[in-house]
Formats: structure tokens, C-alpha cells, sequence
């Protein structure tokens, strides 16, 4: 029998880290699949030209890479983990002898330094610039999701508070489109929610409930989250992440609001930047149910883009007609129920909805009535929503073959993407409080996420370039395939205009 408990501990070993790390290990790919002196001068601006040495701005960054690649979730522990893993010293550049930086010498930085700049940014953009520059990124189809992450805050701790409603970026458009119409029907104009008078009380100077207001639970920890309720799901204070990726699952963009937001609400500013950056190269958005609102077909469709938006359930009750059951007559603008008796227009509300309604003569004595309504006074009310067919060519996507290729995509992408980086990059729960330090603290996890994925991606073109014995030179290889880039992009915005010039004629 074999007995090793008395080995001796204090053996000397002759050799370099470099030899010590394997050769399959993670730091290794990520060491490969980027120039990590691409910090310098992006970090150069935030340091002063006085005063004692700083820590290498590479190894900090390094530092917190290694905290979300691996999952460690506290830069406390990764100090420590630093200090006796000599991958992760390799990965740093620091010898046995160096000292690791202290945990607290991050939380500084960010605070003097870091906070306030577009490095987070910055760095994010780099190693997507990266991805596209290899030709592993396909903009063709953008595929964008919503999920919610728990906040640093206490559930129980929270204050009830009177806020303003906030306005809608379409409501002005939206208010044009209602009094044309209503002034189409012989209707008087509405007013504009500007002129909503908001009560205000003399003696704290606080908001009171009543119109333009609502009352919201607000978290005294961390107030800039929002109180999250949705199904069998826990009630808690969290931050909703609104992410677009391609079709390899490389994040596109990525925005952090508060967790009382719908996803339909976060879109629009998403969206939008989401098209500064690539919108010549988007041709397909795809979205799932909870993104089919009028508002966000209109816009997708208003840009140029192809809405992939899957099949939606009518709201109504069990054993009730469908509104697909109510036929629409667009010349009479009059809906046909199915007992072939009309419902005709009688207002445009304020939410952009126009109300259709039956004769109540005629419900009192129709067979039908009890899978049609049960109202007090025997009448059908059907909404329209005043940009209903931008919904409905959306809808008329769905029966195309492209549509059967693309949307199935949805869960082999940012849902994957969402999956990943719950499970290996700490994305389920933050650790840092508010809107911007969350924001950039996502940035990182969808860095590392990226920088993964592209590391990977390099490796197997190095391994298949090794099997058949040519030599690949990197900057070569990255020059041409920008150029390659930019000709595709160019020939993509000028096909997509001639399509959409020959559309309008």
C-alpha cells in the first residue's frame, strides 16, 4: 500500500510559469484572441501626469475578466484565488514574487477613475470590432430579449412614493394620429398630456395621487431599481437587461432600466442605439411575444426592417369568440360579428384605441350572446388600436418560409446568450447598486461572454489552418477580412435600397 503523507511540502521547482500553465487552459485563449494594450490609450486620459505610480490598467481590467469568465462573483475572493493560481498570474503578467493587487485598489479606481468614463464602453466595442473583423459576426438578423436580474436591495425594506408618469416617446405622433381620425368621425380634438395640472402638496412639496401620477414601491437600499412581479415568479427589487445579438450569438447592445419596466417600453431607446451603430447592416429583427405592440411594429416596419414576431394569443376568456372571429370591413370601417350583425365606430380613446360597438337590440335576442359577451346591457365592445395594421403585416410575416427559418433561431441565440451567462458569468443577481454601475457591470459579463465566444472561434480557424499545413498570419488575415466587411456591408445598404425604391414605386 501506497503512503504519501509524509512527503515533504518545501520541494524548489526549476521552471517558468509559462511552462507551469497548460497549454488547453482558458487564460491561454483569452490571452490569444485580443491585444490587450488597446487599454492603454483608451485609460491614458483618466490617469494624471503627477504623483506616485498607478497599477497597470491592464491588470485591473484583467482582474475583473477574470472575476465574471470564471464566476467567481467577488473580487474579494479573486484576489485570493490570484495570489495561488499561477494561470491566472500568467494571465496578469505577474511573477510569484509580485504582489497582487488588493481588492479594494478596483473599487478605488472605479470611483476616481473609471466610473464616470466610456471605458466600459469603449472595451465592449473593441472586441465586437474584433468578432466583426474575423467575419464571425452576422447583422443580417439582430434577435433581441429581455430579462430581469436581482438587485443588491432588501424586500423588505421600501417606501411607498407618488411619482410622474412618464411620457412615452411616440405619444405626441400617437396624439396626431387620434385626432385625425377623430376628426375624420366628426369627433372633438383631445388635449395634450402636457396640460394635466399635477397636485402638489404645500406642505412637503411632494407629489399626491391623482391624474399624471402613480404610486410605486421604491427601494430604500438600492432606489434606482424597480419592484419585479410577474407570474409564479418571486416578488423583489431588480434591473431589466434588454440585449440584441446576431445569429452566432455575439451581444449587439445591451441596456440596463429599472425592473418595473415593461421590455416593450425599454425598446425603443435600445433599439435605437442598437441602429446608430449597425443600422445599414440590419436587415430582420426578431422579437418575441411580449415585443407585439402596434408602437414597435410601427417602428420596425417605419425603418426599413422585417419584423419576425411570433403568433400571440388573443386575450378573451374561455369559451368566448376570438377577435379574429369578428370580421373588420375597412371601407364601412365597421366590424361584422358572427351572427352577421355590425359593430359600429363610436370613439377614439385617449390610448390610441378605437371602440366599436353593437346594438343592444340586437345582443338581447342573439343565440350567440353568451360566447359573445356579459354585459349588463347586452353590448359588444371591440378596440382598434389606430395603428392596428402595422400589427397585422407584422402578423402576416409569420406564413412565410423565411419566417420558419429565422425565428427558431430565437432560442439557439439570446436565449442561449441569457443562459450562458446566467449560469458562468454571474448574471442571475448584481452586486453593485444603481443604473450606471449596473450597466457597466453588464457590459463586462457580455464582454466576457464575447470575448469567449471569439476566442473559441479563433482557435478552431487556427486548428483547421494547422491540419492543412498553412501558415496564418493574424494582422493579414484581419486587414483582409475588414475589407471584406466593409464591400458586404456596402452591397447589402445599396441592394436594400433598391428594393425599397422599386417598393414605393
Amino acid at each position: 500500500m501506497t503512503c504519501l503523507n509524509n512527503r515533504k511540502k518545501d520541494c524548489f521547482i526549476f521552471s517558468t510559469i509559462d511552462e507551469l500553465v497548460p497549454q488547453d487552459h482558458k487564460v491561454r485563449e483569452l490571452e490569444e484572441a485580443i491585444d490587450w494594450n488597446f487599454i492603454y490609450p483608451e485609460a491614458r486620459p483618466l490617469y494624471s501626469l503627477f504623483g506616485r505610480p498607478s497599477i497597470d490598467p491592464v491588470i485591473l481590467f484583467k482582474m475583473i475578466f477574470i472575476n465574471f469568465t470564471f464566476g467567481i462573483n467577488s473580487m474579494r475572493r479573486t484576489c485570493k484565488e490570484i495570489e495561488v493560481n499561477l494561470a491566472y498570474r500568467w494571465f496578469l503578467g505577474l511573477s510569484i514574487e509580485d504582489k497582487v493587487p488588493d481588492y479594494s485598489t478596483w473599487s478605488q479606481n472605479y470611483i476616481r477613475r473609471y466610473g464616470e468614463s466610456e471605458i466600459f464602453d469603449k472595451i465592449f466595442t473593441r472586441i465586437l470590432k474584433e468578432a466583426i473583423a474575423y467575419d464571425f459576426v452576422d447583422l443580417e438578423t439582430v434577435f433581441g430579449d429581455g430579462t430581469h436580474r436581482k438587485a443588491n436591495a432588501n424586500n423588505r425594506k421600501h417606501e411607498n412614493r407618488v411619482v410622474e408618469i412618464a411620457k412615452k416617446h411616440y405619444d405626441d405622433e400617437l396624439l396626431k394620429e387620434i385626432n385625425e381620425d377623430r376628426k375624420s368621425h366628426g369627433k372633438k380634438e383631445l388635449k395634450k398630456t402636457e396640460d394635466i395640472e399635477l397636485a402638489f402638496d404645500e406642505e412637503t412639496g411632494e407629489l399626491i395621487e391623482g391624474k399624471g401620477t402613480k404610486s410605486i414601491k421604491v427601494s430604500t437600499t438600492d432606489p434606482e431599481s424597480g419592484c419585479f412581479h410577474k407570474g409564479e415568479k418571486q416578488k423583489c427589487f431588480a434591473y431589466t437587461n434588454l440585449t440584441f445579438c446576431d445569429r452566432h450569438g455575439f451581444v449587439l447592445h445591451n441596456t440596463v432600466a429599472p425592473g418595473n419596466l415593461h421590455d416593450s417600453v425599454v425598446f425603443h431607446d435600445a433599439y435605437q442605439k442598437l441602429l446608430e451603430t449597425y443600422g445599414e447592416s440590419i436587415q430582420n429583427v426578431s422579437l418575441d411575444a411580449g415585443f407585439v405592440t402596434p408602437a414597435i411594429c410601427k417602428e420596425v416596419l417605419d425603418g426599413g426592417k422585417v419584423p419576425y414576431f411570433p403568433y400571440k394569443r388573443p386575450m378573451t376568456k374561455k369559451g368566448f369568440f376570438k377577435k379574429h372571429e369578428y370580421v373588420y370591413d375597412e371601407k364601412l370601417d365597421i366590424y361584422i360579428c358572427p351572427n352577421i350583425k355590425d359593430l359600429v365606430y363610436t370613439t377614439t380613446n385617449k390610448s390610441g384605441y378605437k371602440e366599436y360597438k353593437s346594438n343592444p337590440k340586437d345582443c338581447e335576442t342573439c343565440p350567440l350572446r353568451e360566447k359573445c359577451t356579459q354585459s349588463k346591457n347586452h353590448q359588444k365592445v371591440i378596440m382598434r388600436h389606430v395603428w392596428e395594421e402595422y400589427k397585422e403585416e407584422a402578423n402576416e410575416i409569420r406564413y412565410t418560409p423565411k419566417w420558419k427559418e429565422i425565428y427558431p433561431l430565437r432560442k439557439e441565440t439570446i436565449e442561449r446568450v441569457y443562459a450562458d451567462c446566467k449560469e458562468k458569468h454571474c448574471l442571475r443577481f448584481t452586486r453593485v447598486r444603481g443604473l450606471k454601475k449596473n450597466q457597466h457591470e453588464s457590459l463586462i459579463i457580455f464582454g466576457c461572454h464575447n470575448l469567449g465566444k471569439l476566442a473559441r472561434m479563433k482557435k478552431r480557424i487556427m486548428k483547421n489552418a494547422s491540419k492543412r499545413g498553412i501558415f496564418l498570419d493574424i494582422n493579414k488575415t484581419i486587414n483582409k477580412r475588414k475589407r471584406n466587411y466593409n464591400k458586404k456591408v456596402k452591397e447589402k445598404s445599396s441592394n436594400f435600397l433598391k428594393v425599397t425604391t422599386l417598393s414605393t414605386i
